[in-house]
């Protein structure tokens, strides 16, 4: 079977009828007639080490605790190569939702993947190591924004901190055997107090960006039914969404092969490095990368996941102290 052509999946079987007990999970079975790599199609999701919405077992089974239109979950999915299948468990009232978007959320929607055809070594190695990577679909655009917004213009270990902090101020915990939590509702991050925030190291243009999607929640979800370009448009009408979280979050929530990450401090000059052997700002890699329209997103990840980074010539950065950070300290 080439990388690029995947045997037609067989349709998952639906979900199991409700148990007696709302403790007990309902179940999937799902033949998808490709390999699934569970874990590194979902890792885009993790919110740094210790995020309190994810959890991987050694037996490659990988929890998430999120929010649906039916309500909260926990979502287990695990791959079986042996028996072909991937099997799913879900508690709580969004279970029935979360199992039907099983397909979806492990990059069944990601049809394109036929039509990738890498040429540069580097990425035909990566492709090769991972063929069957593919574009996880979410579904939960808020969810993905809000945790985006969070990421904006500081390091990764002051973003993550940051999550950690306030879902375990303000989320609540998640159905299931797993103490994971859940990311706050809309109105519940309306609701945090300029102090947590401050606490958390998240200063107003940051967290305005999520106090104003809130409200607007509900139409942020139906972006999910436009075109990547109307998706984009729509996302970045928002104040303080611009190109890079527009595709932090479409690279999750919609599934969309083509978000490249412009605007990110070390996207662009990675690849670019890893394409051209120079280090070339958003303008440079762009053109690099045309090739490979329809496919950047795919391109960017495929390079992450062989590990490509440019070589460092200084210090990493330094944290910022113009807010408590007792996020970051903890």
């Amino acid at each position: 079977m080439s990388p690029g052509g995947p045997s037609a999946p067989t349709p998952p079987t639906p979900p199991t009828p409700p148990g007696p007990s709302a403790t007990e999970p309902r179940s999937l079975r799902w033949r998808p007639g490709r390999p699934v790599p569970v874990r590194t199609i979902l890792s885009p999701l993790r919110r740094g080490g210790g995020d309190p919405t994810w959890r991987a077992d050694a037996d490659g089974s990988v929890w998430r605790a999120t929010r649906t239109p039916a309500g909260p979950v926990t979502l287990r999915v695990r791959p079986d190569p042996a028996a072909g299948e991937v099997r799913a468990e879900a508690w709580g009232p969004g279970a029935e939702w979360a199992l039907d978007g099983v397909p979806e959320l492990l990059g069944d929607a990601d049809r394109d993947v036929a039509d990738f055809v890498p040429a540069h070594p580097a990425l035909v190695a990566a492709w090769k190591a991972h063929p069957h990577w593919r574009v996880p679909r979410t579904r939960a655009v808020f969810e993905a924004l809000s945790a985006s917004a969070l990421e904006q213009v500081v390091t990764g270990l002051e973003a993550f901190a940051a999550w950690r902090f306030l879902l375990r101020k303000h989320g609540e915990p998640a159905p299931g055997p797993v103490p994971l939590l859940l990311p706050p509702t809309p109105e519940g991050w309306g609701r945090i107090p300029s102090w947590d925030w401050l606490a958390a190291g998240v200063e107003l243009r940051r967290r305005r960006v999520t106090i104003v999607a809130a409200p607007r929640a509900a139409g942020l979800e139906r972006t999910l039914d436009l075109a990547p370009d109307d998706a984009d448009r729509a996302l970045r009408s928002l104040p303080g969404v611009g190109v890079w979280t527009s595709a932090e979050v479409r690279q999750r929530a919609h599934g969309h092969a083509d978000a490249f990450s412009f605007g990110d401090y070390h996207v662009a000059k990675n690849v670019s490095h890893a394409l051209v052997g120079e280090v070339l700002d958003d303008a440079g890699c762009a053109e690099v990368i045309e090739v490979y329209r329809g496919h950047r997103y795919r391109v960017q990840r495929l390079l992450e996941l062989a590990g490509h980074r440019r070589p460092r010539l200084a210090p990493r950065m330094t944290l910022p102290t113009h807010t408590p950070n007792r996020a970051v300290r903890r």
